[in-house]
C-alpha cells in the first residue's frame, strides 16, 4: 500500500476520534468553563500557573511525545505494518487518550492533585503508598532509557571515533535551547507579551538556535553528555515551572510539529511505497506478537506516563476547563500521528521486505531528512534539523519525568499536613525536594549503565501496567463521582493481561541467563530482575486494592438503587 494512503487514513480516523468520541465524553463528564481550575485557587508561581491553551498543550505534547512513538513502531514494525497501524489507531483513540484526558480531568476536579493524591481520596492510603513506590521505581526506568538514547543522539564521535557533525550540532542546540528557554521565560513572565507576540518571538529565538547551533557543534564522547543530561534533570527538578520546563516545552512544540508537517508534507511529495508486508506471522525472530507489540508501542498508542504529566503538571496549569479536551485528547492524536509518520518512514526505507539496519532514531531521522530535501532543504540542515528533533522528543519527556519522580518520592514520605508542617528529622531531609531529586537522578544513573535496548522492554511493560493500574483508579473517580466509567473497563482488564504476561516472561528471560545460558551481568539483568519483581508485587497490590474499591463503589451504586426503587414503589 502507498504511504500516502496510510496517512491519510490515520488523519481522518484520529480526527473523528476527536470530534466525535472525545467531545462525547467531555459531555458525558461535563465540563464548566465559568469554573475556577486549580491553576488560580493554588497559584504559587512556581507548580501552579493559569497559563494559555496553547503554552499547556506544547507543554503536554512535549512532554509525552518522547522517544516513543518513534522507537516503538520501528522496532514492532517487524509484525507487519497493518498490526502496528490498527493499534496506533485504536489504541490511540480508545486506551491511551482516554487515559489522559480522564487524568487531567479528575486531577483538575481535585485542585489540581496527583494520581498518587487521588488515589488516597478514592481507594485509600495503602493504594497511595504502593502507587507512589510504583511511580517512582517506573521514573527511573524512564530516566534510564531516554538518558541513553539522549546521550547516544549527542555523542560527537562515531564507533571509529570520527566525527559526527550531525549529533554534536543538535546537542550545540539543544544546550542553547535550555539557555533560551530560561530568556525566554523571564521575558514572558516579566514582561507579560500578548500571544501573537509570544508566538513570533519563538519563531525567531527558535531559527537564531538553530542556525547557531549548526556553525558551532559541540564534539563530546557519550559519557560526557549523561552527565551534563543529569544536571540539566537536577535542574528542571527543581526550577519553577515557568522558568525552565514551561518556556522549553513551547519553544520544543515548534520543532515538533514542524517535524511532523515537514514529514506529512515529504510523504506526499515523494508518496514513497509501503517497503514492508502487512502481516509478517505471530511469531518473528523469536517474539510473539501477543504482548510484544503491545508493551513495544506504548507512547503512541497508550501510555501510563502520559497520566503522570497530566495529573502532576498540565493539570496545575490549565487555566479553564474547556481546555482539557485539547490538552489531554488533542495531544494524544498528535502523538498518534506521529507514531504513523515514524511507520512510515521506516516502511518507506525497508528493502525487500526487511526493515533497514540502525537504531530507530536514526532510521528515522536519516529518512525524513531525506524527506525534507524534496522540499529544497540542503541536506545537511535537514539531517541536522531532524537529530535535533528526534533528540528533542526524548529531552522533553526526561525532565518532566525527573520532576514528577522527585514529587513521587517527597509525597512516599509526606504526613498528614500537606505543606509539610508536621515533618520532622529525617522526613524532613527525605521531602526536601533538592535530595529527592538526587536521589531519584542516581538510582536512574545506575539503571543507565545497562543500556536503552536492556531497559526498554521492561520499561515498556512497566509502562502499560502504570496505565492499567491509573485506569483501574480513574474507574473509581467516576463510578464515586456518579459519571460514567465504563468506557475504561476493556481497557484496563486488556493491558492488565498484556503487561503482567511481559513482566514474567522478562523474569523468565532473565531467570534464564542465570541458570541456563549464563551471561547475566548484576548491574545490568541484576537490577532489571530486582525493580521486574518489585513492579510485579506493587502492581498486583495497587490491582487488588483498586479492584476492591471499584466492586464496592458498584455495590453501593447498585443498593442505592434498589433501595431507591423500593422506595419508589
Amino acid at each position: 500500500m502507498n504511504s500516502l494512503t496510510i496517512v491519510a487514513i490515520a488523519i481522518v480516523a484520529l480526527a473523528a476520534g476527536y470530534v466525535l468520541y472525545g467531545r462525547w465524553l467531555a459531555k458525558s463528564w461535563g465540563i464548566d468553563p465559568k469554573a475556577k481550575t486549580p491553576a488560580y485557587t493554588h497559584e504559587d508561581g512556581e507548580d501552579y500557573i493559569p497559563t494559555p491553551k496553547l503554552v499547556v498543550f506544547s507543554h503536554q505534547f512535549s512532554s509525552i511525545a518522547g522517544a516513543g512513538p518513534v522507537t516503538g513502531p520501528i522496532i514492532a514494525a517487524m509484525f507487519g505494518w497493518l498490526p502496528v497501524l490498527l493499534w496506533l489507531i485504536i489504541g490511540g483513540i480508545f486506551f491511551g487518550a482516554v487515559q489522559d484526558f480522564t487524568a487531567l480531568y479528575a486531577s483538575v476536579k481535585n485542585e489540581g492533585k496527583s494520581m498518587g493524591v487521588l488515589i488516597e481520596k478514592y481507594i485509600g492510603k495503602t493504594g497511595r503508598k504502593l502507587f507512589l513506590l510504583f511511580s517512582w521505581l517506573f521514573t527511573l526506568l524512564v530516566i534510564a532509557a531516554f538518558t541513553d538514547m539522549v546521550a547516544g543522539t549527542f555523542n560527537g564521535f562515531t564507533e571509529t571515533g570520527a566525527k559526527s557533525s550531525p549529533n554534536a550540532a543538535a546537542a550545540s542546540i539543544s544546550m542553547l535551547f535550555i539557555v533560551g528557554a530560561i530568556l525566554f521565560g523571564l521575558f514572558t513572565k516579566y514582561r507579560k507579551p500578548n500571544q501573537k507576540t509570544e508566538f513570533v518571538l519563538g519563531i525567531i529565538l527558535l531559527i537564531v538556535m538553530l542556525a547557531v547551533g549548526i556553525a558551532f557543534p559541540l564534539y563530546f564522547s557519550k559519557n560526557t553528555w549523561i552527565g551534563v543530561v543529569m544536571i540539566y534533570l537536577f535542574l528542571a527538578s527543581v526550577m519553577p515551572m515557568w522558568l525552565l520546563m514551561q518556556p522549553r516545552d513551547y519553544l520544543s512544540t515548534f520543532l515538533l510539529v514542524g517535524m511532523i508537517i515537514g514529514a506529512v508534507l515529504g510523504v506526499f511529495v515523494a508518496h514513497p511505497a509501503m517497503n514492508l508486508p502487512a502481516f509478517s506471522g505471530f511469531n518473528v525472530a523469536g517474539k510473539s506478537l501477543f504482548p510484544t507489540l503491545f508493551i513495544t508501542i506504548a507512547c503512541g498508542a497508550v501510555s501510563g506516563f502520559h497520566s503522570l504529566v497530566s495529573s502532576g503538571t498540565s493539570s496545575k496549569t490549565i487555566s479553564n476547563e474547556k481546555d482539557m479536551l485539547s490538552v489531554g485528547y488533542g495531544s494524544m492524536m498528535v502523538e498518534s500521528l506521529l507514531g504513523v509518520i515514524a511507520l512510515v518512514v521506516v516502511g518507506a526505507a525497508a528493502v525487500g521486505g526487511k526493515m533497514p539496519s540502525g537504531t530507530p532514531f536514526q532510521i528515522f531521522a536519516g529518512n525524513v531528512a531525506g524527506f525534507l530535501t524534496l522540499l529544497g532543504i540542503p541536506k545537511h540542515v535537514a539531517t541536522c534539523f531532524m537529530t535535533m528533533c528526534v533528540s528533542a522528543l526524548a529531552l522533553t519527556s526526561l525532565d518532566s519525568v525527573a520532576r514528577i519522580g522527585r514529587m513521587a518520592f517527597q509525597e512516599l514520605f509526606l504526613g498528614e499536613s500537606a505543606d509539610g508542617s508536621d515533618l520532622t528529622g529525617i522526613r524532613r531531609l527525605l521531602t526536601n525536594k533538592y535530595f529527592a531529586t538526587v536521589v531519584t537522578l542516581f538510582f536512574g544513573f545506575l539503571l543507565c549503565l545497562g543500556g536503552y535496548n536492556n531497559v526498554w522492554p521492561l520499561f515498556g511493560a512497566a509502562n502499560q501496567l502504570l496505565a492499567s493500574l491509573v485506569l483501574i483508579a480513574l474507574s473509581v473517580f467516576l463510578l464515586t463521582t456518579g459519571r460514567k466509567g465504563w468506557m475504561l473497563y476493556a481497557p484496563m482488564c486488556i493491558m492488565l493481561i498484556v503487561t503482567f504476561t511481559a513482566l514474567i516472561q522478562a523474569v523468565i528471560g532473565i531467570f534464564t541467563k542465570i541458570f541456563v545460558t549464563g551471561g547475566f551481568v548484576f548491574m545490568i539483568d541484576g537490577l532489571q530482575l530486582i525493580v521486574a519483581l518489585l513492579l510485579m508485587a506493587l502492581g498486583l497490590m495497587v490491582a487488588v486494592s483498586c479492584f476492591r474499591k471499584l466492586f464496592q463503589s458498584r455495590h453501593k451504586k447498585t443498593m442505592s438503587h434498589t433501595n431507591h426503587a423500593a422506595t419508589a414503589k
